[in-house]
């Protein structure tokens, strides 16, 4: 007893010392190194736009230059934080540690950007505008450009509503009958390939106002992918899952909706991503021929009033929106699709 309870005396220090030390690798581990530099570059950046006097050229006169360096503070005390709270930033830290590269690059090519066009000059003004350009068109054109993204957006969902719940029934008909697969099959082989934007002229003339025809045009861009792909889709789904649905005594709309419609999801999504993109072009073309409001007519707008920096920034926008859509579609891809988890590789 005396032995044990000498090697219990002896190993308490330890384990006192141990539990006082443990703490210390958590603290060190939670501190986020790469958001301190991220924060360390953008707290540059904003340096370099205060301190550096702007190159005037001509009538150029940048402003909201010191309420782009306060911005750009602004950030760099946010990382500073979320990068010294560790683990005690939670969910923030866990969204904004996957893009600790990217925050680091961000403000280093933004101080590219801000020399050669604001501080050197080495870009001609006004067809290159420095970032601070982009907060001027947003704080001062925010009325005029939220109108239009609102507008862009209506005209996209629509478009690519119609487009896609007629494409999905046609693709869904095509691949499982064979009289649509013998007649509807070789139309959409022949039509399909031809651009939407090419049938722009026949759009504006026949349809009663340039929304319906800019309507049409994107449905018709979402309609060839999604008829496709979900066409695709049906047609290769494997003969041992319908002989067993055959076998247990399903009918045939049991077959369509809980058979080859399920096993065809995964291809009906890449028609839906494909269509997205090809209606987003669709989309700027058409409102810049002959709507009256949208981002595409905001881009023409900008282009005749020689306001470059506005149309940058329509263009930050249009990525923004575009990236978005992409998300959301994926997210309703994982939803819908959860079920099969480990076999969708895209």
């Amino acid at each position: 007893m005396s032995g044990a309870q000498a090697v219990l005396d002896l190993g308490a220090p330890a384990v006192v010392e141990a539990r006082a030390e443990a703490p210390a690798p958590s603290i060190r581990q939670g501190l986020w190194r790469q958001g301190l530099v991220a924060a360390l570059a953008w707290l540059l950046l904003g340096a370099l736009t205060w301190l550096w006097p702007n190159k005037e050229i001509g009538f150029s006169d940048w402003a909201y230059t010191t309420e782009f360096a306060a911005l750009t503070a602004a950030i760099a005390a946010l990382l500073a934080a979320v990068a010294l709270a560790g683990g005690r930033a939670g969910r923030l830290l866990r969204w904004l540690r996957p893009a600790g590269a990217w925050l680091v690059a961000a403000p280093l090519l933004l101080a590219v950007w801000e020399v050669v066009t604001a501080k050197l000059g080495l870009l001609p003004p006004p067809f290159f505008a420095p970032p601070q350009s982009l907060l001027e068109v947003y704080l001062d054109d925010s009325a005029r450009l939220g109108i239009s993204v609102a507008y862009s957006l209506r005209l996209l969902l629509q478009g690519i509503v119609i487009g896609s719940v007629v494409g999905f029934v046609t693709g869904v008909w095509v691949g499982w009958s064979r009289v649509a697969g013998y007649w509807v099959h070789p139309l959409l082989r022949f039509l399909g390939p031809v651009p939407a934007s090419a049938l722009l002229p026949l759009a504006f003339f026949f349809a009663p106002s340039s929304h319906s025809a800019a309507v049409f045009l994107i449905a018709l861009a979402t309609f060839f992918p999604v008829a496709v792909l979900t066409w695709s889709g049906v047609a290769n789904v494997s003969k041992s899952y319908y002989d067993v649905a055959r076998t247990l005594g399903a009918s045939e709309w049991f077959l369509v909706l809980r058979v080859a419609i399920p096993a065809a999801l995964p291809q009906v999504f890449v028609g839906l991503f494909m269509g997205l993109g090809a209606s987003f072009s669709v989309l700027i073309t058409a409102e810049m021929m002959g709507v009256k409001a949208g981002l595409g007519w905001y881009l023409q707008w900008a282009q005749g009033w020689a306001a470059y920096a506005n149309m940058y920034g329509a263009l930050l926008v249009m990525a923004v929106l575009c990236s978005g859509l992409i998300t959301l579609l994926f997210t309703l891809r994982d939803r819908l699709l959860g079920w099969q988890k480990g076999t969708v590789k895209w």
